[in-house]
């Protein structure tokens, strides 16, 4: 049973977007992008959606501070790329060798008519494996507005994890309402006890889009690193 409060913002997200209710069939949820592919950037440009903007500026200082290749060199896969929002701020931030995949082959489709990403596959569900993707390919991988109700489950950080190489970064964006109703943290806990990946920072209640949203940068160990929490 969901708290009180929780409910009351899951209520809330409901009511300024059906397309991320708790109970939104995912056949509708499909459509729902689908119908919208063509205007997706404009409306929520209009509704101040900054999400895109902070993942793409985390991934720029997490190179600069932690990674010896140039930014240009840089391999990033773009994880629920949509339209191509997070991929347009990467590139603008010196970002060149970006891949994508979005659920929805129509958003996937407006991402790569961008010119921004090498690759960019549609009909790929964060809640299943990632077969197209093979271990330990990309330096960063970015996942914007994915982790939300009735979009990817907090176990698809596995995935992000496995095609991120040893000392690579998973950076993820969740509504604050999702974090409390999935129990997003404690999926953290179980992947950093297995030594899948390392909390590195958090920003908690910040700006998203139409809640706040909490922010994760999470390291993916070597084979001789220990699963333990490492502060940026």
């Amino acid at each position: 049973m969901k708290i009180p409060d929780q409910q009351s913002a899951l209520d809330q997200t409901a009511r300024k977007n059906p397309s991320h209710a708790p109970e939104t069939d995912v056949g509708y949820l499909a459509q729902y992008y689908r119908d919208r592919a063509g205007t997706y950037d404009l409306y929520v440009g209009r509704q101040g959606y900054c999400g895109p903007l902070v993942v793409a500026e985390l991934a720029a200082a997490i190179q600069t501070a932690y990674l010896a290749k140039e930014r240009a060199a840089t391999t990033i896969l773009d994880a629920g790329c949509g339209t191509g929002l997070v991929g347009l701020q990467l590139k603008r931030l010196g970002f060149q060798l970006i891949d994508g995949f979005d659920l929805i082959g129509e958003m996937a489709e407006k991402a790569q008519e961008t010119g921004i990403y090498r690759h960019v596959q549609g009909d790929v569900d964060l809640n299943g494996p990632l077969s197209d993707y093979s271990n330990a390919i990309y330096d960063i991988t970015v996942c914007c507005g994915v982790f939300t109700h009735r979009h990817a489950r907090p176990d698809g950080l596995r995935e992000l994890a496995r095609v991120t190489r040893p000392n690579g970064f998973v950076i993820a964006s969740t509504r604050k309402s999702y974090a409390e109703a999935t129990s997003f943290e404690d999926e953290v806990r179980r992947l950093q006890d297995a030594g899948v990946l390392m909390r590195a920072c958090y920003l908690s209640n910040a700006r998203y889009y139409d809640e706040d949203a909490h922010y994760w940068v999470f390291r993916v160990p070597d084979k001789a690193s220990a699963p333990t929490e490492e502060r940026l």
